[in-house]
């Protein structure tokens, strides 16, 4: 299933500090893959056409996830594009891993779907990757563009550009769910300083709607658009309880940014028949979103509530296709694909403020779903997976899965 072993077998550990973890296990990986997978219904019947879609951050969160499901359940070809590392003095990246293991599935399904380890900013990732399209399919279908990066380089000016997570206006503060070197969670209030103009502006560069709207108009130029062309960019609302710092902060800002896109890219669709769309998915556990002051205590509070309630990014992404290969899709009044109405419910929002309130130090466990969240974070790097040995040595230095060059 997984490329020839060489001889650099060993023992892998989570060590680290926090959330951040500076191994990745690579059978771990390879088993989320499978197990997000297995979530994932046989299509109905086989598609009248494989269609060709363009996944930019498939090898995490949502973008992993929408690849998954779009090559399962909906047949699809194309290329995926993520920005990882290989094993070297460290394990490589897990999104490494499980780009290997979703190669896999692609070759199981007979897809010709490939994968590029590049800068998705870059202007020569889309020149090489558009090749690469234009060669293989002649056109692509969809594009979905799922980005969280902390900073950014303008390929035409030079300019590296630095997101920040910092509430615009006033200090914030809030609590937020950390945990000790020995596992054990605790709450601790934080107060972030407000972000200046620059860092706000600077935030919008990274992960507004700039560059979605270059690969847009790339396609575009190279003619690659096919009739009914359309193209999603995930955003995040989120709670109430975490606005300050998220919707109403400078993330926000750059959220706001990226749906503001939406209107342009639609109208320069519109030769081809095609739409641009943003998709508002619900909370779901990230690399980024651990960054986030405030926001793992509230996830983690949301799935005290929810319990298995609580839908995957598989889940999420399924919903996602539906919706993109939907004659008529459901928006919301702002033109939206909303995929988080179960978080965002009266009902279920009282309760997490409820508990928000009321918990301490002595109640979290119990309000807070304090395993799912650890054990989620940790399977980010491929930890804490039902079915994997971890006590075996497995091999770490792997290569990326081969594709041809255009």
């Amino acid at each position: 299933m997984h490329p020839p072993l060489t001889q650099s077998k060993r023992v892998v550990n989570p060590t680290g500090r926090g959330y951040l973890l500076l191994e990745s296990h690579p059978a771990g990986c390879f088993r989320s893959v499978a197990l997000m997978r297995a979530e994932v219904p046989a299509p109905d019947r086989p598609p009248a056409r494989r269609p060709t879609a363009l996944v930019i951050g498939s090898s995490a969160g949502y973008g992993l996830a929408s690849t998954i499901a779009g090559l399962v359940r909906y047949g699809i070809d194309g290329v995926g594009i993520g920005f990882e590392r290989p094993a070297g003095h460290r394990s490589a990246t897990a999104g490494w891993y499980r780009t290997i293991a979703v190669n896999t599935i692609a070759r199981d399904l007979g897809s010709d779907f490939s994968f590029r380890n590049a800068d998705a900013f870059a202007d020569t990732t889309k020149t090489e990757t558009l090749d690469l399209l234009a060669k293989r399919f002649g056109g692509v279908d969809y594009l979905i563009y799922s980005v969280a990066a902390p900073r950014r380089t303008d390929p035409r000016s030079g300019t590296t550009y630095q997101s920040v997570l910092k509430p615009l206006g006033a200090p914030h503060t809030t609590r937020n769910l950390e945990f000790a070197n020995d596992g054990a969670a605790y709450v601790r209030e934080v107060t972030v300083d407000p972000a200046n103009e620059a860092e706000t502006a600077a935030t919008v560069r990274v992960m507004g709607g700039e560059d979605w709207s270059r690969w847009v108009t790339a396609l575009a130029e190279r003619g690659l658009l096919r009739d009914g062309f359309r193209t999603v960019a995930l955003t995040y609302i989120g709670s109430p309880l975490n606005s300050a710092i998220y919707r109403e902060g400078t993330i926000g800002a750059a959220k706001a940014d990226l749906e503001f896109t939406t209107g342009a890219l639609s109208e320069q669709l519109a030769a081809v028949g095609g739409r641009a769309y943003t998709s508002v998915n619900g909370a779901a556990i990230s690399q980024a979103l651990t960054a986030i002051p405030g926001i793992p205590l509230y996830v983690s509070l949301l799935r005290g509530v929810l319990g298995d309630r609580f839908p995957s990014p598989v889940e999420q992404s399924l919903q996602l296709w539906n919706q993109l290969t939907a004659h008529r899709p459901d928006l919301d009044e702002s033109g939206r694909i909303r995929l988080d109405r179960w978080e965002l419910s009266d009902q279920v929002q009282a309760a997490v403020a409820e508990r928000w309130r009321s918990i301490t130090p002595e109640t979290v466990s119990e309000l807070a779903d304090i395993p799912w969240f650890r054990a989620q974070v940790r399977s980010l790097y491929g930890f804490d997976v039902p079915g994997v040995d971890y006590a075996a040595p497995v091999e770490t230095d792997l290569p990326w899965p081969n594709s041809s060059t255009p």
